[in-house]
C-alpha cells in the first residue's frame, strides 16, 4: 500500500505498509540469516517523492530519477526478482542488487541527462560483470543465526554488516 500526503509548502508525505508482517520478518532473519521483506512498496515511494519533487519544483534530474526508477522497477518485477520466502533463495538484499542493476541499467540507457547517464554507465557494466560473484556472496550469509543486538534498538554495525555482506557489491555502491 503506497500512501501520498500533500503537505504545506508543496512538501510530501510518501508512506508504505499495511499489516504487521515486520516481527515475522526479523525473527526469520535472526534465526536463518534470511529476510523476506519485499521493498517493493518503498521502491514505489520513492519514485512518487521523485515524481512529486520533479513536478512540483520544475526539476529535471527528479524526473530522470523517477523516470529510470519506474523503468527498473518494471524489470524488476518482470523478472521476478522479489524475495523468496525460503532460506538459500532470494532474499532482500539480492532484490535490492536486481533493483540497483536494473536502476543503473536504466540511467546509462537514458539521454535526458548526460553526466547521470555517464556517470552510471560504469556502475551498469561492473553489477552485470559481478552479478554471479555478489550473489554468491549474498548467498553465502544465509542459514545461520544473526546477531543485531535486539530487535528495536539494534547495533548500527551488526546490523550494517548483516544487510552489506558482499564486499563486491559495496565497492561498487560505495564508490559512487
Amino acid at each position: 500500500m503506497l500512501s501520498i500526503v500533500p503537505l504545506m509548502n508543496g512538501g510530501g508525505l510518501f508512506e508504505t505498509g499495511a499489516g504487521g508482517s515486520a516481527p515475522k520478518h526479523v525473527q526469520q532473519f535472526v534465526e536463518e540469516g534470511h529476510l523476506r521483506w519485499d521493498s517493493l512498496g518503498e521502491f514505489c515511494a520513492l519514485a512518487a517523492s521523485f515524481e512529486h519533487l520533479a513536478t512540483s519544483f520544475s526539476n529535471d534530474t527528479a524526473q530522470v530519477f523517477t523516470t529510470t526508477l519506474d523503468q527498473a522497477i518494471g524489470k524488476h518485477l518482470a523478472n521476478r526478482k522479489s524475495p523468496s520466502r525460503k532460506v538459500g533463495e532470494l532474499d532482500n538484499r539480492g532484490s535490492h542488487f536486481f533493483l540497483a542493476l536494473y536502476w543503473a541499467e536504466a540511467f546509462a540507457a537514458q539521454n535526458r541527462d548526460s553526466s547521470l547517464q555517464a556517470r552510471f554507465a560504469g556502475v551498469a557494466r561492473q553489477l552485470l560483470e559481478n552479478e554471479s560473484k555478489i550473489l554468491q556472496e549474498l548467498a553465502a550469509t544465509e542459514g545461520t543465526p544473526v546477531d543485531i543486538d535486539g530487535y528495536y534498538r539494534p547495533d548500527f554495525e551488526l546490523v550494517s554488516r548483516a544487510m552489506r555482506p558482499s564486499s563486491t557489491l559495496n565497492a561498487i555502491i560505495d564508490a559512487l
